[in-house]
């Protein structure tokens, strides 16, 4: 069995890759699906090699997500095995893991409305009892009542609705397990170990996570690293008109 075959057994990234140049490894936020990046894909590949994919349902560790990544990573670029990764809400606690545990694997990272420790953890056990205890059928319900404390307030409605069925085949394991993650995850001390160029980005309006006060918080202790508000946008900014990750990508690096 082959190094790939061995790897995604009782397992299917759903590994999509387009483009040419450096490599660029979008990774997802709690949903898992991967699928949320379709307005960023096409012209990042103008100018890129851009990867999507999905979390493993099944990991119980942020461990092995990393190592998941790690493998995305090489597959993208197997010659020089490096990425510019971009990771969103707890892609972006997976992508820093990720620059800590294999530095080499990150030319640059970008993390865009997440943090380094997830407060306060009683959140997190609320939403997997919920999660446990809620039938499955009715998540989409849930997702339509709070997409006005999640969007960004001029996301077109096509675009929501869009939203809802990309993310109508999210796995409610894959959701716990990746809440449970959370429990265990904090790299605060280690901020000041990561060696990659590194971009904040927070959404000023974002009711989810304290993007702003986060990424001020990792700002200053990441070496050299750079931070950027992204005004009158709530935590689902990607897919809302005006936000353009190559042209982030273009303005940051030069």
């Amino acid at each position: 069995m082959s190094d790939v075959a061995a790897w995604t057994e009782g397992y299917d990234p759903g590994l999509s890759v387009d483009g040419r140049g450096e490599a660029v490894v979008l990774v997802p936020g709690m949903d898992g699906t991967g699928r949320l990046f379709y307005r960023q894909t096409g012209p990042l590949a103008r100018s890129y090699r851009v990867a999507t994919y999905a979390l493993r349902n099944t990991a119980r560790a942020m461990d092995q997500l990393v190592a998941d990544l790690a493998q995305v990573v090489d597959l993208v670029d197997p010659v020089e095995r490096r990425a510019i990764v971009v990771g969103e809400s707890f892609g972006g606690a997976l992508a820093l893991s990720l620059a800590l545990a294999h530095p080499g694997r990150v030319r640059a990272l970008v993390i865009l409305n997440s943090f380094p420790y997830f407060t306060p953890q009683t959140r997190l056990h609320l939403a997997m009892a919920g999660l446990r205890i809620m039938p499955w059928h009715t998540m989409g319900l849930v997702r339509r009542l709070t997409a006005f404390r999640l969007h960004s307030r001029h996301t077109h409605r096509e675009e929501r609705r869009r939203f809802m069925a990309l993310t109508a085949g999210a796995s409610r394991d894959g959701y716990i397990g990746r809440l449970r993650i959370l429990t265990r995850y904090d790299v605060r001390a280690r901020l000041g170990e990561i060696e990659a160029p590194t971009l904040f980005l927070a959404a000023e309006q974002d009711h989810l996570v304290p993007s702003v006060a986060q990424a001020t918080f990792m700002a200053a202790r990441v070496p050299g690293s750079v931070m950027r508000i992204l005004a009158g946008h709530g935590h689902i900014c990607l897919l809302a008109p005006d936000i353009d990750l190559e042209r982030i990508l273009r303005e940051w690096r030069g």
